[in-house]
């Protein structure tokens, strides 16, 4: 009885130094699988936990960036060393990175998303950044709603910060796309 209990048993969620992503991520009526989750480091110092959530595992960066159906990405902040401004500077540079410099198409709605950034952020903050198809980027902080950005144009320059041929961080990448 003990081990038809455990086989029935949800699998664990992933733990990614020490913060448990769960398997599923609910968006727009659309239960989303957690396809892969990574480390964040620069100069040799863990900053957050990226997560990449879409409807069905998938190891194409390309063909996430450019879905047009529900998706999300986490960022669990794991370092009392990220600062707002930090967080701004590095963010923009992913946008210029994921757009090959030409934002102009989209400078309002990354201007938007910057100011998401501009209360103190603190390690344990969670970030959640939600793909909804005809509504745009959705953006939690902590669970809290902070507003939604964009359309597909934006959220393609915004995923593409992870996942694009000119990542934040190649193994970043590599392990929101599933590779272990």
């Amino acid at each position: 009885m003990l081990l038809t209990a455990a086989l029935s048993a949800p699998a664990s969620a992933l733990t990614v130094e020490g913060v448990d992503l769960p398997d599923t991520y609910s968006a727009m009526d659309t239960e989303l699988k957690l396809n892969g989750a990574g480390t964040r480091s620069k100069w040799f110092m863990d900053l957050y936990i990226g997560g990449l959530y879409v409807p069905e595992t998938i190891d194409d960066g390309q063909a996430i960036i450019n879905a047009d159906e529900p998706q999300a990405i986490t960022l669990h902040i794991i370092s009392g060393m990220i600062t707002s401004d930090k967080m701004k500077s590095a963010t923009m540079e992913g946008f210029e990175s994921s757009t090959g410099g030409d934002l102009s198409a989209i400078q309002d709605d990354v201007d938007t998303f910057l100011d998401v950034f501009s209360e103190e952020i603190k390690d344990g903050d969670v970030f959640d950044l939600v793909y909804l198809p005809g509504e745009g980027v959705r953006v939690l902080k902590n669970g809290d709603e902070r507003g939604t950005i964009g359309d597909l144009e934006f959220k393609k320059a915004l995923f593409g910060i992870w996942l694009s041929d000119e990542p934040a961080q190649k193994d970043l990448k590599e392990k929101m796309l599933g590779e272990r």
